[in-house]
C-alpha cells in the first residue's frame, strides 16, 4: 500500500483530489496521536512513582509542570526564531517527535530519581513544541473552508495521544511504571518516522517569509488576534489542570468506593479521550455556525463542570464517570477553534509563528493551575478543588464575545462568526 502523496505544485493553491486530501489529514492525525502519547506518560503512573521515589505532592505536580516548562521554552524559542515558518514542517515535526520519544524512554532506562526525570521531562516538552504547533500549521496548509474541522481532527488526535498512557497503564501491570513510559516513547518515535516518510504540506502553504524576530511583538498590536489568544488563555487555564488532576481525583474517589484501580485508570482514559469526540463535533459545528459561538458554548459547559464535578466525589463510580465524560467532552472541544481562528486572522505566511506563540504562552499559564489544584485539594478537599478553574472559561467567553463584535471576525469560518 502506497501511503505517500504526490508533490503539490508551486505557484498557488492546486487542489488535490478528495482521496489524497483525506489520506493527508489521516496521516497527519495519526502522527500527531503517536507523537503526543508521551505528554502524560509520567502523569499516568504517578501512584507507583510516588511509592518508588517517595514523591511529595509538589514532586508529583512537577512531573507534569516540567513538561509544560519545556514546551514553553521550546515554543518561545521557535516563535522568536520563526522556526515553524522557516524550517520545512515535515522535518521539524518528525525530528521533534523522535527526540521527544527518546527522552521518555531514557527515564526508565537511566533514571531512578526525581531530578534526572524532571530534566528529561523538560527536554520532552522542548521537543513537543515542534510537534503540536507545527502539526497545526501543516493542517492549515490542507484546509480552508473546513479548517475548523481539520484543526479539530488534529486536536482530537492530540487528545487521544494524551489519553493513551492511561490506557496503557490500565491494560498493563498496575504498579509497574516502566513499560508505560517505554511504550509511549516508542509510539512517539514511530510517529516521527512515519511523518518523515509520508507527511507533506498542502496546497495552501504560503511562501517562506523573511526572518523577523520583531513579529512576535506585532501580534499583540493586532486586536482580533489578541482577543482570540485571550480566549485561548482562558481555555488553557482550565484544560491541563483538569487533564492532570481529574484522573487522580477519579482514582481517589474509586478507592473510596473500594473499586479496583484498573477501573480508575480506564475512567481517566475515558475522561481525556472523550475530548477527541468533542474536538471533531465542535470543528464541524464551528465551520457551520461560527468560531465565537461554539467556543463560548463549550466554555460555558466546561465552566459549569468545574463548579460541580467535585460534588460527585464519593458518589457511585458510574455517576462520577458520567459527569467527568461530559466535562472531558467540553473542556477541549473549543481548543482547535482558537487555533483555527488565529490562523485565519493572522498573515498566512506567519501562521506557524503565531500558533507557536499562542500555544507557548497558553502552556505557561497552565503551570499556575496545575500547581494550585493539589494545594487546594489539601485545603478544601476534592469537592471544591476544581471550582477556581471556572475563572478561565468566564474570561474566555468575554473575549470571544468581544471578538465577535469586531469586523475582522468575518475572516473566520468563511464569514461565520
Amino acid at each position: 500500500m502506497n501511503l505517500s502523496l504526490p508533490p503539490v505544485p508551486d505557484g498557488g493553491p492546486h487542489l488535490l483530489s478528495a482521496p489524497h486530501k483525506k489520506r493527508a489529514l489521516a496521516l497527519l492525525a495519526l502522527t500527531e496521536f503517536l507523537g503526543m502519547s508521551v505528554w502524560f506518560s509520567v502523569s499516568a503512573v504517578v501512584p507507583p512513582l510516588t511509592a518508588a521515589w517517595g514523591l511529595t505532592p509538589s514532586g508529583q505536580a512537577w512531573l507534569t509542570m516540567s513538561v509544560q516548562l519545556g514546551f514553553v521554552g521550546g515554543a518561545l524559542t521557535s516563535a522568536l526564531l520563526n522556526l515553524a515558518d522557516l524550517v520545512p514542517g515535515r522535518w521539524l515535526f518528525a525530528g521533534s517527535s523522535v527526540l521527544a520519544g527518546a527522552m521518555t524512554i531514557l527515564i526508565p532506562a537511566a533514571s531512578d530519581d526525581l531530578f534526572p526525570a524532571l530534566v528529561l521531562r523538560f527536554m520532552t516538552g522542548v521537543f513537543l513544541a515542534g510537534v503540536y504547533p507545527v502539526g497545526m500549521k501543516i493542517m492549515a496548509t490542507w484546509t480552508r473552508e473546513d479548517r475548523g474541522f481539520g484543526v479539530g481532527l488534529l486536536v482530537g488526535a492530540l487528545t487521544l495521544g494524551s489519553a493513551a498512557p492511561h490506557l496503557l497503564n490500565a491494560f498493563g501491570e498496575i504498579g509497574d511504571w516502566k513499560p508505560v513510559l517505554i511504550s509511549s516513547g516508542a509510539l512517539a518515535i514511530f510517529g516521527g518516522l512515519l511523518a518523515a516518510i509520508f507527511v507533506r504540506e498542502g496546497p495552501y502553504r504560503a511562501a517562506v517569509p523573511k526572518f523577523d524576530w520583531k513579529y512576535i511583538g506585532t501580534i499583540w498590536r493586532d486586536k482580533p488576534v489578541a482577543l482570540a489568544n485571550l480566549g485561548y488563555f482562558g481555555h488553557m487555564w482550565e484544560l491541563y489542570a483538569a487533564w492532570t488532576w481529574v484522573p487522580v481525583f477519579l482514582a481517589a474517589s474509586f478507592r473510596h468506593s473500594a473499586l479496583d484501580e484498573r477501573w480508575a485508570a480506564l475512567a481517566g482514559f475515558a475522561f481525556i479521550a472523550s475530548g477527541g469526540a468533542g474536538s471533531l463535533v465542535a470543528g464541524k459545528l464551528a465551520d457551520r455556525w461560527g468560531r465565537t459561538t461554539i467556543t463560548s458554548a463549550a466554555m460555558a459547559v466546561s465552566g459549569i463542570c468545574c463548579l460541580t464535578a467535585g460534588l460527585f466525589y464519593g458518589a457511585a463510580p458510574w455517576i462520577l464517570s458520567s459527569a467527568c465524560l461530559v466535562w472531558g467532552f467540553a473542556v477541549v472541544a473549543d481548543s482547535a477553534q482558537f487555533s483555527a481562528g488565529v490562523s485565519e486572522l493572522c498573515p498566512a505566511e506567519r501562521t506557524g509563528t503565531a500558533l507557536t506563540l499562542q500555544t507557548s504562552l497558553g502552556f505557561l499559564l497552565t503551570l499556575v493551575t496545575i500547581r494550585l489544584v493539589p494545594t487546594l485539594e489539601r485545603l478544601v478537599t476534592w469537592r471544591y478543588a476544581f471550582a477556581f478553574l471556572a475563572v478561565g472559561p468566564a474570561v474566555g467567553i468575554w473575549a470571544m464575545l468581544r471578538l465577535r463584535r469586531l469586523p475582522a471576525s468575518a475572516r473566520m469560518a468563511s464569514g461565520r462568526r
